[in-house]
């Protein structure tokens, strides 16, 4: 008798929305949050888009490193736009509500975001191999079409690559429980409320994110060590200095963005209960470093420092 109830419930009283919850433990004043998360977000936008007015304007930065980094920009800005406005009408306004296929498709969205953003490094580590190892081939290695090229299979690999996981998350029977205690709807927030296993989907995830993210890293690690190898043969050590100046900002970025991608699946694998720190870190990990990609590069890179004091000036004098 109870295995029929058990199966009526299963059947008839599947959930046709979920509750975003927020931050767990600390419901009652995350509100407080929204500024510093506003302001975050205010900062990924705006920066990127005057990384992307700088890289448009000036013809001395057609080069194939500003021009991943524009794509970089783009990527950050979609990573942003996809998790930030949601948590904030949360924040402000009590909107908890999601239906099913909008939790689904921005699960998908930050899977394909995140995914195309470990692409893109792997490109800009390629690209200072090439620059540092052999650079009177560089030109002639780094062309647009390799540009175009790269860009175009980065955006199949992860538009299509994480399609199961979304699709295996909305196979699953959502009865009875329908509040996730997160800001967003991750595989793990979401797949914790079904009813039935929800261990192919956390296999499926690891799976994909070691083939993409961890093959990515993979490839990264090979090409700063053989940077690393040749930078060391350099006699001159303000060629060597110049040199691991170049790849300096780089490796910030890559060191937090992989980092926490490594924590976030250990709490994935340990299918661990939802609180505060992981789910901080999740949301984190896509708003911080589309905020921080533009400073470090522009802080980091003369002709991007120019370019940000040429807009600071213009807006003065608007002003």
């Amino acid at each position: 008798m109870s295995e029929s109830l058990k199966d009526f419930n299963s059947s008839n009283f599947q959930v046709s929305e979920f509750i975003l919850l927020g931050f767990p433990g600390i419901h009652s004043w995350q509100h407080w949050l929204s500024l510093p998360l506003s302001l975050l977000y205010l900062s990924a936008i705006g920066t990127n888009v005057v990384i992307l007015l700088i890289i448009s304007q000036d013809p001395s930065l057609k080069q194939p490193m500003y021009l991943f980094l524009g794509i970089l920009s783009v990527v950050d800005m979609g990573l942003a736009t996809t998790i930030m406005p949601k948590i904030l009408a949360i924040f402000w306004f009590d909107a908890k509500v999601i239906s099913l296929p909008e939790c689904f498709a921005q699960m998908y969205a930050i899977h394909c975001f995140v995914g195309m953003e470990s692409g893109i490094f792997l490109c800009m580590a390629f690209d200072r191999y090439v620059a540092i190892c052999y650079p009177l081939r560089y030109s002639s290695i780094i062309t647009n079409s390799l540009i175009l090229k790269a860009t175009l299979f980065m955006v199949l690999r992860n538009g299509l690559g994480v399609i199961p996981v979304p699709v295996l998350a909305a196979q699953r029977n959502y009865c009875l429980r329908n509040e996730i205690d997160h800001c967003l709807c991750s595989n793990l927030g979401v797949t914790s409320l079904a009813c039935d296993d929800r261990r192919p989907n956390s296999i499926c995830q690891l799976i994909l994110a070691w083939l993409g993210m961890g093959s990515d890293l993979g490839l990264i690690i090979l090409s700063y060590t053989l940077i690393l190898r040749s930078v060391l043969r350099l006699n001159s050590a303000e060629a060597v200095s110049k040199a691991l100046n170049t790849c300096s900002s780089h490796l910030i970025l890559i060191l937090f963005f992989y980092t926490v991608v490594v924590v976030i699946s250990i709490t994935h694998l340990a299918e661990t209960k939802a609180n505060f720190i992981p789910v901080l870190l999740n949301v984190m990990h896509n708003i911080i470093p589309p905020s921080l990609n533009p400073m470090v590069y522009a802080l980091r890179t003369r002709e991007l420092r120019r370019g940000f004091q040429k807009v600071l000036c213009w807006g003065l004098q608007k002003k």
